[in-house]
């Protein structure tokens, strides 16, 4: 049996003073951003996973074929293991093909942390069948969620972290040791992190997986405006924007922006804010950076980890790496 248990109640971003501020204080930068993590309102969520279905984005393929491929050698691995805390869990997809390979009487705490209480909603569906599991979800940034997970955790058994779908590309150099940290702090010693990183590939590919011909990946980044127009009184004229997708091989990332067709005045009502945009000004909404096996290896063991195993995939180039906490 599943239970579920909300440790906090749902908060509505776009009308949280941070988030306000943070809208405000990333529009007045040069280039103007969004942060990428707005992108998922409960459309920006369907939107995403129906771009991880798009022939042209194998990211999530390669990492079930991984996940497939290893998932008893994960929990072989893993012995005395109590909870699982992922990050970002999606549609719950993921953790229920790593828990398919599960010892048959093991008894699991899952807690899982995202922004979206859409994705939370999903992911929390997708394991309502699973015998013997606890779902603690936690409607939150992940440092945030994971605070919360330090004052529940069990004073007994292992953890193993989840962080995959090549989240961790969202972040930048800085950002993602930061975020490494924070995850470190919230383990014990022996607990375990499972890293999914996307990793380079040719341009083409990459332009493709984040500008698909469908579309699918414009419509993502333009609902971008179309929430800032419904939860902040915007006025984005969201058919005057088109969405570019850049790789930029000196810093191995891909980015995206929204770039304006024609000049254009925006009035943002909540954040008391006009924003004048020339015809080809660019808002910058996402990166995701891509690595080699080794760069990720060196990036997590900074944090105050070390490596027990890394599987590749090497249809859609992706790692699926173990680490133990130090």
């Amino acid at each position: 049996m599943i239970t579920r248990s909300d440790d906090a109640p749902a908060v509505d971003w776009f009308h949280d003073a941070d988030v306000v501020e943070d809208i405000r204080r990333y529009l007045s930068l040069t280039p103007r951003q969004l942060p990428s993590r707005y992108l998922y309102d409960a459309l920006g969520s369907a939107l995403f996973e129906s771009i991880c279905e798009l022939p042209w984005y194998g990211v999530a393929r390669a990492e079930a074929r991984l996940l497939t491929a290893h998932r008893h050698d994960v929990f072989a691995r893993l012995p005395g293991l109590t909870t699982i805390v992922e990050l970002g869990p999606g549609n719950g997809r993921k953790l229920r093909m790593l828990l398919d390979g599960r010892p048959r009487a093991a008894t699991l705490t899952a807690h899982l942390v995202d922004v979206s209480a859409a994705a939370l909603g999903a992911a929390t569906q997708t394991l309502s069948d699973l015998d013997n599991l606890t779902v603690v979800t936690h409607e939150a940034p992940f440092e945030a969620g994971l605070d919360e997970f330090q004052r529940v955790r069990l004073a007994d058994g292992r953890t193993l972290v989840l962080f995959l779908g090549s989240n961790i590309g969202n972040f930048d150099p800085p950002a993602s040791a930061e975020l490494l940290g924070s995850i470190r702090s919230a383990m014990a010693p022996r607990d375990a992190l499972l890293l999914g990183a996307d990793l380079v590939k040719p341009e083409r590919d990459l332009l493709l997986a984040y500008d698909d011909p469908l579309g699918v990946s414009a419509a993502f980044n333009r609902n971008m405006l179309v929430r800032i127009n419904r939860e902040l009184g915007g006025n984005f004229d969201v058919t005057a924007f088109r969405h570019r997708a850049v790789w930029n091989a000196a810093l191995s990332r891909m980015e995206m922006y929204l770039v304006a067709t024609g000049n254009q005045r925006v009035r943002i009502d909540a954040i008391d804010v006009d924003v004048d945009l020339a015809a080809g000004e660019a808002i910058w909404t996402e990166s995701s950076y891509k690595y080699e096996p080794a760069a990720i290896v060196s990036l997590v063991e900074g944090a105050g980890f070390r490596k027990t195993c890394q599987w590749l995939d090497k249809a859609d180039p992706l790692t699926l790496t173990l680490f133990e906490a130090l």
